[in-house]
């Protein structure tokens, strides 16, 4: 520790001079009072020193400290904490004996170096419990972790216990690309293959429409069980829907099997897929997955009416089936007699038509707040069009039209256009569309313009109007099924075309949420996953607020109900009901705003995760690449007590030391303060208890 400053060191001895001069001139001029000389002498020390420490802090002189530091080796130890090490012969071991040799290990290695343990899984911890209890593994998230925390440590090495086996986050040995110190590994595990037949996986779509039938694909696969048999089984609530006999050939078997089940009951519907257990297998739990699916009362329901058959409608009634979700009722206008309030959206082919056809129709889909999507084209009467207020009024004169080339609005944003929409948007051919004036309403937005020869001009080919209360779309000509044809002969399907009239009765089919009390939330979480949901509470205004209390009731299964209070955010709610075991729950939220009272319910399905389970054979072919990788060794189970000696033959794990420089103002010092004050202080008493002034 010195001091030291940016001036010349002859600077000290001018400070020291200036105090002794002041000294010596306010002391040799000293008459009043009868101060010894002694007396005098050092009291002009003390100004001396004072005036000279004064001057000295002028020069913002600097306190140097150097500290010395040493840092021991980090070793750290990674413990795989999931289900698969259960699953072999040796589970016992795992469970009773392991854990001892692991505490062993990092007390041994506590002597000469830095340990830190963490385990992992579906998450990465500090320190191990040895459960094996996690559902998921993701080795890559511990070497996220580790960047983090010991980036510019003196790391010397790790040593990672696993059975090699991973089935969440990225390819362990990608994710550990920026890892710079060794990496060892601890094979766990069993290779050896043993008897089982399993689940691999069941593919399956978690929604479902009332009335129809679902596929669901079923995955399975068995080792060393070449000759037996077994049967796969599917049950609901009410008993077996589907079973089927297995014969296994060889014993390396793996088979898919596609089933249909028929949804019959509304709502979440949970279905148990299971494979008969086979004498002395290495583990049943593989043997059984529950899947969840979301039965719906009914599809969209879309009404298509025309003046007379036209290729444009079976263009888009075609792609509009294209997607399960939706059912397309056609009929020709004067044939209808069904109710416009039985569906979701109206879809008008030239019409309004001449002779007031169509009014009744359209005059119940307003009452309703039916959306309707209005398709123009020469039997069409505009008069009685513009009076809809659909977005656009066309001034067109009879008779005549142009032929218009669709030009994508690149500011469109009701909903997302990808690119292989506006790829196919290109090559697209003209629409027949009215000549005319066009006057666009401030509630429309354009999807397409109308280039007309070579040019490009604002009149809407496609818009969409959305207000407070209702919705409409509007395509300004006829001939679109020429779109769906060009799709097919430029990409040999149908898939962009389809794509676009799908978003855009999507869009007008969606019912905006008025409700003053609304909850979100997923309708299926997997058993890991904490439940959570949001809320909203508006006033009459539609103004959010969240003053009052929101209380959610969750039920399970057989009936024992789970009450709790929402957490308040900035202006709505949140609730994290945390983790939930495996079942069908049912949930009935309320709030009270004022005198009103809301409520909302609605279900949803806690999910199993199996996955740990389905593969019984530990991956050391990974466990080798990945110390290889890192200057580092896999080590056998029977190994592990030699690690410590493995380290320290190593020439690059060794202690570090730093050497650290610190600078401090001088002046900011508070016994420098104190120094100055106190010497004046002492001075200043003297010469006053001596009678001097």
């Amino acid at each position: 520790m010195n001091i030291v400053t940016e001036y010349p060191g002859w600077w000290v001895i001018v400070c020291i001079l200036l105090g002794v001069a002041y000294a010596a001139i306010l002391y040799y001029r000293e008459r009043s009072g009868d101060l010894p000389l002694s007396l005098k002498r050092m009291l002009a020390v003390f100004r001396a020193v004072t005036i000279a420490v004064i001057a000295f802090l002028l020069l913002n002189p600097l306190l140097k400290s150097v500290f010395t530091t040493t840092e021991k080796p980090v070793i750290i130890l990674a413990q795989d904490n999931s289900r698969s090490l259960l699953i072999g012969k040796d589970s016992a071991y795992y469970r009773k004996e392991y854990p001892g040799r692991f505490r062993k290990l990092a007390n041994q290695l506590e002597k000469d170096y830095q340990v830190r343990i963490y385990s992992f899984g579906d998450k990465v911890r500090p320190d191990v419990d040895f459960s094996f209890a996690e559902r998921q593994t993701d080795i890559s998230s511990l070497f996220d972790e580790l960047l983090t925390n010991y980036s510019n440590r003196n790391v010397g090495a790790m040593l990672l216990a696993s059975d090699g086996l991973y089935n969440k986050g990225l390819n362990p040995l990608y994710a550990s690309a920026a890892i710079k110190f060794p990496v060892y590994t601890l094979a766990l595990g069993d290779t050896a293959v043993q008897k089982d037949i399993f689940i691999r996986k069941v593919n399956f779509n978690r929604m479902a429409y009332l009335g129809n039938s679902f596929p669901v694909e079923v995955k399975i696969g068995a080792h060393l069980c070449g000759g037996m048999k077994s049967v796969l089984t599917v049950t609901d609530g009410q008993g077996t829907v589907f079973s089927q006999n297995l014969s296994i050939p060889d014993d390396n078997f793996s088979q898919t099997i596609r089933i249909r089940l028929d949804a019959k009951k509304e709502g979440l519907q949970r279905y148990r897929i299971r494979i008969a257990a086979l004498e002395n297998e290495i583990s049943t739990a593989n043997n059984v997955q529950d899947i969840f699916i979301d039965v719906l009362d009914s599809k969209q329901k879309v009404l298509m009416l025309s003046l007379s058959p036209h290729p444009d409608i079976a263009a888009i009634r075609e792609a509009i089936e294209s997607n399960f979700n939706y059912q397309v009722d056609y009929f020709p206008v004067n044939k209808f007699t069904g109710q416009v309030g039985e569906y979701n959206l109206l879809i008008l082919h030239q019409l309004p038509g001449k002779g007031k056809m169509a009014a009744n129709v359209i005059a119940a889909a307003k009452k309703n707040k039916i959306p309707v999507l209005y398709i123009l084209g020469s039997q069409s009467d505009f008069t009685a069009f513009n009076r809809q207020e659909a977005g656009i009024r066309i001034m067109a004169e009879e008779n005549s039209f142009n032929e218009a080339v669709p030009v994508l609005n690149e500011d469109f944003a009701l909903f997302t256009i990808d690119d292989k929409i506006r790829n196919a948007a290109d090559n697209f051919p003209p629409l027949i569309a009215p000549f005319g004036e066009y006057k666009v309403l401030t509630s429309a937005n354009a999807l397409f313009y109308q280039k007309i020869q070579s040019l490009v001009t604002n009149y809407p080919l496609v818009l969409f109007s959305q207000t407070l209360n209702e919705k409409s779309g509007v395509i300004a000509g006829e001939g679109i099924w020429r779109w769906r044809l060009e799709d097919y002969l430029k990409t040999g399907n149908h898939d962009a075309f389809n794509e676009l009239i799908t978003k855009m009765v999507q869009f007008l089919s969606v019912k905006v949420n008025k409700s003053f009390f609304r909850i979100t939330g997923e309708n299926n979480f997997m058993e890991n996953q904490p439940v959570e949901f949001d809320a909203e509470v508006y006033n009459q205004s539609y103004e959010p607020v969240n003053e009052p209390e929101v209380e959610m009731k969750i039920t399970n299964s057989q009936g024992k109900n789970f009450d709790y209070v929402f957490s308040k955010t900035a202006d709505a709610y949140h609730l994290n009901a945390g983790v939930l075991p495996v079942d069908n729950y049912t949930y009935k939220a309320k709030v009270r705003v004022g005198d009103m009272l809301y409520t909302v319910s609605g279900e949803f399905t806690v999910s199993p995760l199996n996955i740990e389970l389905v593969n019984t054979i530990a991956d050391h072919t990974l466990l080798y690449q990945l110390a290889v990788k890192h200057d580092g060794k896999m080590l056998q189970l029977q190994e592990m007590d030699a690690f410590p000696e493995i380290l320290k033959k190593r020439e690059d794990i060794k202690t570090i030391t730093y050497t650290e420089k610190r600078y401090k103002d001088l002046v900011n010092i508070p016994w420098v303060l104190l120094l100055i004050l106190g010497l004046l202080a002492t001075e200043w008493f003297i010469r006053k208890y001596n009678g001097s002034y």
